[in-house]
């Protein structure tokens, strides 16, 4: 059985091909149980992660490239997207590869914004309606508690959820120095690029009062603005309407600014002293810079946020660093468990072989106790039977070969335990050899 994740997000899918393969709310439940009913000769686990900044299956497998292919097919028709150029976009990640990358991204190392901790959640409500709709298995099971528990781990011993790691973030910090709550602000953005994008993100798990978005494109204004449940404006009503917002984020491509010192000055005076947070990421700039002169505004350029970012950096990448060790380690040892269940099938099968002949000899054993015999008799014979039968396969290999006689010869001390070993082996009280452990059902998960 294989791991194979197959999925898209924010670094290789432009946003129009992310809504188009995603799989909001009661749609997950649907999608899981059909793939299951269609996939199920070559996906024998297999569950589904969505947000709005990536679609991700997870599943084990027997056969990976077979798995790939028709899953590939399978989302194409699903969300009824071309499924040739839809391969242009997708990711295909084999064993270590997915156990790393499902780390990463509980983690938030894989995040639009990083570190942030709101995919731990979605990651785990994914595990939880995977096991609902019977498609997690013990290899996903597995996955997905040590993905949380590495993302514990990596919370808890780094700063990698309390550092600002791009202007976006930075912007949100600088905010908070200026209002004492962000839930109670109203954030203006203009634009509707990659890095708006980014900023409304950052400020929506904020929750402030109110967002809106003004773009000259009224239907990208819209499309960012559903994500995030905010509103729209056109640009033409920001001179009218700019007193109404707390916070203002531009970032658009003119050549010229688009806000200017007299409709802040106009704006200010409505708001009756009031703060104002301006924040201008465009190159060439959107504010003009005569701006940050008038009291109780506080205007930020892409060069001020840029100094901030910086100030963080040490600190950021020693972070990051040593969550990607812990990472490392963690991936380690899951692959470490992944080839030992490989084994699990020859020791059920030995366990099943010594079960049988412990019930041959212990039917003997009470035929004789029936017909009279001696106890002490029988069980010295119980115990010569038993011997006799576990001691005959490496008793015949070793009357083999050579070459066979010497690969043997340094596995007898584990074969048979020492007299130490047989003592503790005799406080079981059952009479049944011990078996591996299946795995237990997946826990809630707080």
């Amino acid at each position: 059985m294989y791991l194979l994740t197959l999925g898209l997000n924010h670094q290789t899918a432009p946003l129009a091909l992310r809504e188009k393969v995603s799989f909001p709310g009661d749609a997950l439940r649907a999608a899981i149980a059909d793939l299951r009913a269609r996939l199920s000769p070559v996906v024998a686990e297999s569950a589904i992660l969505s947000t709005c900044n990536r679609t991700e299956i997870y599943c084990a497998t027997p056969a990976p490239g077979d798995a790939r292919d028709a899953i590939t097919h399978w989302l194409g028709g699903e969300r009824r997207v071309d499924p040739q150029p839809l391969q242009n976009h997708l990711y295909s990640l084999p064993d270590g590869q997915a156990v790393r990358h499902a780390f990463r991204v509980a983690a938030g190392l894989d995040s639009m914004v990083l570190g942030e901790p709101q995919i731990l959640g979605q990651m785990k409500d994914a595990a939880r309606a995977a096991q609902q709709a019977g498609a997690l298995g013990t290899h996903l099971h597995q996955l997905f508690q040590r993905s949380f528990a590495v993302a514990k781990e990596i919370r808890s011993t780094t700063a990698i959820g309390s550092q600002s790691v791009s202007m976006a973030a930075a912007s949100v910090r600088l905010a908070r120095r200026i209002f004492e709550d962000l839930r109670e602000t109203r954030v203006l953005f203009v634009g509707a690029g990659e890095m708006i994008e980014l900023c409304a993100t950052h400020f929506a798990a904020q929750h402030p009062k109110q967002m809106v978005v003004a773009n000259r494109t009224a239907e990208r204004a819209q499309k960012l603005a559903q994500r995030f449940g905010a509103a729209t404006m056109r640009l033409a009503e920001l001179s009218d309407r700019l007193d109404e917002f707390d916070i203002v984020v531009s970032c658009t491509a003119s050549s010229l600014p688009i806000i200017g010192l007299g409709m802040v000055e106009r704006a200010t005076r409505a708001r009756r002293r009031r703060p104002i947070f301006m924040v201008d990421l465009a190159v060439p700039r959107d504010i003009e810079p005569e701006v940050s002169r008038l009291d109780d505004v506080f205007l930020y350029t892409v060069d001020d946020l840029g100094r901030q970012v910086a100030a963080g950096q040490e600190n950021r990448r020693a972070a990051v660093a040593q969550a990607e060790a812990i990472i490392e380690t963690r991936v380690s040892a899951f692959m470490q468990w992944l080839s030992a269940r490989e084994a699990v099938p020859a020791i059920r099968s030995l366990h099943d072989r010594a079960d049988a002949l412990r019930r041959i000899e212990l039917d003997r054993a009470r035929r004789a106790l029936a017909a009279g015999d001696d106890p002490a008799q029988v069980l010295e014979a119980l115990a010569h039977g038993l011997t006799g039968k576990f001691l005959h396969g490496p008793t015949t290999l070793l009357h083999g070969p050579a070459e066979q006689r010497e690969k043997l010869l340094p596995l007898l001390e584990h074969l048979l335990p020492d007299r130490a070993a047989g003592a503790e082996l005799g406080h079981r009280t059952d009479d049944s050899p011990a078996r591996p452990d299946d795995d237990p059902p997946l826990a809630q998960a707080h």
